[in-house]
């Protein structure tokens, strides 16, 4: 007997295979340059799937948040196809609300479509084996510099390695360029520095399991102290996101460590700076010490209750597990890929003329195989909600020593959430 089966046919005979999706309309809750960069990405999109229409709506960072966990807590109500999800966030959704969000297997994602990404980025995205959305970009970090000021001062970045190394080049910089800062960093309302410099130095708030808060281990302690020698030796000034920018623009600051996605920040921002920037890998605590870290980056996650789901997976699988769309957001607004095979991208090898003829991406992308995993897990926010107040006591003398403050914090974390302490 001859048998013939149509492609739905056909899926349904597989079991596993995903239905496929031709045509609907999908829309996405994301924020500034994040929605711009998924924009970017529609015309590739269409070419592939042309009756599928994609629209993206910049809520900003926090109402996207905001508005998805109370569509989440009101059963789906409200919510869009997909949504953009900060790593350091995602626990809080999966731990409150694990049925808001599709399975992606169930759509064909696989371990061979895991395996494209590095494990840091998964850590958060997957829990057992479920696996509840597509890493997006990612935040390795970099010290972004202004060569005038460093040329200036006789500092030649490639000699600075480690965070003492940064600490002696900043007052030269500072005293060679009156009225600039060596870096900035947003001690009233972030820990950006603490956690950039842990994670280099394999540490966290909690263990890589989840079950054990880990904020006042030797690493961390080591941590928090070189951040407040920075500070006491006065080459870091306090700053939030906006003022950076400003500082950026305004040629009062010599270097801003960050996440790789702020390239597009700066170059789209402070576009009259042409080619008076450049990067070089972030310092470390020793000599021979690791120079790499993540700060920051996102996921795409597909909501429950969408109507297309079939169309929202054929977007995030162009959009982030191709060269093609990373490339694009990575070109247009330094969104920077975790998918592993964009790395081998000519684009990423390419002297880019805002950063003076550097292949900036050669190196800060380098460095991705080289981060720690670090888990946010749920209690990710009151974590850092403790560690702010934390902070800001002891940079301002309230505490005899980095230990003591992290033994506070740490204790402050188990109070409110019931993880032991690891001795």
């Amino acid at each position: 007997m001859r048998i013939t089966l149509s492609c739905a046919a056909l899926a349904l005979a597989l079991g596993s295979a995903p239905a496929f999706a031709q045509s609907g309309e999908i829309t996405i809750w994301s924020w500034n340059i994040a929605a711009a960069a998924l924009k970017a990405t529609i015309a590739g999109f269409n070419k592939l799937h042309p009756d599928i229409k994609v629209t993206v709506q910049d809520l900003g960072n926090q109402p996207t948040y905001d508005k998805s966990i109370a569509g989440c807590a009101a059963g789906g109500v409200g919510l869009p196809d997909v949504v953009t999800i900060e790593n350091g966030e995602a626990e809080n959704y999966w731990s409150q609300f694990p049925d808001c969000f599709v399975d992606l297997h169930t759509l064909g994602y696989s371990a061979e479509d895991q395996a494209k990404f590095p494990d840091f980025k998964r850590t958060e995205l997957e829990v057992g084996d479920k696996a509840y959305a597509m890493p997006w970009d990612s935040g390795p970090v970099a010290a972004f510099y202004r060569r005038d000021f460093y040329q200036k001062a006789g500092v030649d970045p490639a000699s600075i390695k480690t965070w003492d190394d940064f600490i002696a080049a900043g007052k030269k910089i500072q005293a060679a360029n009156p009225g600039v800062t060596m870096t900035n960093a947003d001690f009233n309302g972030d820990t950006e520095f603490f956690r950039m410099i842990s994670n280099e130095q394999g540490c966290g708030y909690f263990s890589e399991d989840g079950q054990s808060i880990t904020v006042s281990q030797p690493k961390c302690i080591d941590t928090l102290a070189k951040i407040k020698e920075m500070k006491d030796a006065g080459v870091i000034s306090s700053a939030d996101w906006g003022t950076k920018i400003t500082n950026n623009t305004a040629g009062t600051v010599a270097t801003q460590v960050y996440g790789g996605w702020y390239e597009g920040t700066i170059r789209t921002e402070s576009a009259g700076e042409n080619g008076k920037w450049g990067v070089y890998l972030m310092p470390s605590l020793t000599a021979d010490g690791p120079r790499a870290a993540n700060l920051g980056g996102s996921s795409l996650a597909i909501t429950s209750g969408s109507k297309n789901k079939e169309a929202a997976y054929e977007y995030l699988k162009y959009t982030l597990e191709t060269n093609e769309g990373q490339i694009t957001m990575l070109k247009e607004f330094g969104l920077v890929p975790s998918l592993v095979s964009a790395l081998n991208d000519p684009y990423v090898s390419d002297g880019l003329p805002y950063w003076g003829g550097q292949a900036v991406w050669k190196d800060i992308l380098a460095t991705l195989p080289k981060i720690v995993p670090s888990r946010g897990t749920q209690f990710q926010s009151d974590a850092e909600i403790i560690m702010r107040a934390v902070q800001t006591k002891y940079l301002a003398g309230g505490y005899p020593d980095a230990k003591a403050a992290l033994d506070d914090a740490a204790s402050q974390i188990a109070a409110a959430t019931g993880l032991p302490v690891k001795s």
